[in-house]
């Protein structure tokens, strides 16, 4: 990838952005897609590392299912094999038979005893088979609380539930061009006062080295009253851009990164609810204008949301001026 020697000198960089200016201390994008920070950390174990219960709020929904079950699975072989072990004439009401039925009696009375059903057919005998089950249940009334809470936290989690187009556009705007993306609800949520903020990372040769420059974009509209249909984020490209004199090329072939960040408030959460993203130079289409992704229903009593078409788009030229970087 070549090396950006100029850029927009009129542009004012900002250093508020949380990462750092030398180029050679960060590697890749700043913010992934998901709109998480591109950052590894290291140095710590890793148990220390990681939230359990941001990692588990995080996950995808049969992701976590699948854990909760993987889990409650793992728990009662353990202790059925432990009531194997220890014999199962120490649990009152099994029929013996072979190893695996004797297994099998004992994982069915570890499930009764951790989820606390206990159907009664088969009880503990003396005082060892007696704690193990007892500590068993206790251990179940633990988990299943922890499960319950994890599962309410995931289900009353403020989410924007916005989708953005997985590319931005440099589009004919006015007499000159823009950089555009757009994002839309998707869900049936009714989201007030969005807000979005744009900055531009770029990395331009200084004095012989690498360097981060940040820039906030300009929008040509930055908050609006209510997020119903799609909303085009605009920011255009004049002489106080950092975009300003760059071709198709330079676009192409240089490091720059399209951060993004929106703020909404959710009538139904009564809260705030925040997305991010970011697109690289490799998610920006040159020459290229979004279609509108809305219509008139059949009757025209009710306008269309076509989800589907946030990433449609068609070629445009643009002014020559805009075109030749100049």
């Amino acid at each position: 990838m070549a090396i950006l020697k100029r850029f927009n000198t009129r542009a004012k960089a900002v250093n508020d952005t949380g990462f750092g200016v030398n180029s050679n201390d960060s590697g890749g994008r700043f913010v992934n897609r998901d709109g998480h920070p591109n950052v590894a950390k290291r140095g710590i174990p890793i148990l220390e590392r990681y939230s359990w219960f941001h990692s588990m709020l995080a996950l995808s929904r049969w992701k976590f299912l699948f854990l909760i079950m993987l889990a409650y699975i793992i728990i009662n072989i353990f202790f059925g094999l432990v009531y194997t072990i220890i014999g199962v004439e120490s649990l009152g009401g099994v029929v013996k038979g072979t190893a695996f039925h004797n297994f099998l009696e004992s994982f069915f009375f570890s499930l009764q005893t951790y989820t606390t059903v206990g159907y009664g057919r088969i009880s503990p005998i003396g005082y060892l088979t007696s704690f193990i089950a007892a500590f068993e249940a206790f251990l179940g009334l633990m988990t299943f609380a922890l499960a319950t809470g994890l599962m309410y936290a995931r289900f009353s989690r403020p989410n924007a539930y916005l989708k953005f187009s997985s590319i931005a556009v440099i589009a004919p705007y006015k007499n000159g061009s823009a950089l555009m993306f757009r994002f839309v609800p998707f869900k049936n949520n009714y989201l007030t006062d969005a807000e979005v903020k744009v900055s531009l990372a770029m990395k331009p040769e200084e004095n012989g080295s690498l360097t981060n420059r940040f820039f906030n974009l300009q929008l040509e509209l930055s908050k609006i009253n209510a997020l119903a249909l799609s909303w085009t984020i605009v920011h255009a490209i004049d002489e106080t851009s950092p975009l300003y004199g760059m071709s198709a090329d330079d676009i192409k072939n240089t490091f720059m990164e399209v951060m993004v960040f929106v703020k909404a408030f959710d009538e139904a959460y009564s809260n705030t609810v925040l997305a991010r993203t970011s697109y690289t130079n490799s998610e920006i289409v040159f020459g290229a204008k979004f279609k509108i992704m809305y219509h008139p229903d059949s009757n025209s009593q009710k306008t269309i949301l076509q989800i589907d078409e946030l990433d449609d788009i068609e070629r445009k030229e643009l002014p020559v001026l805009a075109a030749a970087g100049n």
